[in-house]
């Protein structure tokens, strides 16, 4: 099987260490974090490294994930993307097998769908993007890269969300909407 380390170590991280397990495609290697953390075991797996040590580390290890959350803003997961990018890690799309994608529709590189999340036809979600438990993006929708779509939250058909976006818990955008680059959309909104 093939190893794959974490890039964070947070809460997010570990929604995404059951996804990775439950997936089955790849064995973690382990987490990079702060080097205070060095040693330290989040869910059983040990932190290796910090970002200094990815050059180092890509010489073991092929596989790497960015597993920081994004909330405020999507800036640390742009800049960790980047990073392991430049380390020349290769970044693969980690699928939930409880999460259904349209065989239409494409995931981009490093980018993880959650559990019970759903991704309908013709859909294009970017590089870097957290689509989150049970969300829902419908048919004909662009989700760009580094953006985050929370857990619950409805885009529906023809939705067109911009590059480093955050769109909330439970919140709703109408068909056909553009929601700007950048934007943060609270939790439980609706945008018409």
């Amino acid at each position: 099987m093939k190893k794959i380390i974490l890039v964070g170590g947070g809460g997010h991280c570990k929604s995404v260490i059951d996804v990775i397990e439950q997936e089955g495609k790849f064995k973690i290697a382990g987490i990079v974090d702060q080097p205070k953390l060095l040693g330290s075991k989040i869910l059983g797996y040990s932190v290796i490294g910090c970002d200094n040590d990815l050059k180092k580390l890509v010489k073991k290890y092929r596989y790497a994930l960015i597993t920081v959350g994004q909330i405020k803003s999507s800036m640390l997961r742009k800049k960790l993307f980047n990073l392991v990018n430049s380390s020349k890690f290769i970044l693969p799309s980690i699928i939930s097998p409880l999460a259904y994608i349209s065989k239409h529709s494409s995931i981009g590189k490093g980018s993880i769908v959650m559990h019970n999340a759903i991704v309908n036809a013709n859909s294009l979600i970017g590089d870097n993007c957290i689509i989150n438990t049970s969300a829902l993006v419908e048919h004909d929708c662009t989700i760009s890269q580094h953006c985050h779509i929370s857990t619950n939250a409805t885009i529906n058909g023809g939705v067109k969300v911009k590059s480093g976006c955050f769109i909330g818990s439970n919140a709703t955008i109408k068909q056909s909407v553009t929601i700007k680059e950048n934007s943060f959309i609270k939790a439980c909104s609706f945008i018409k």
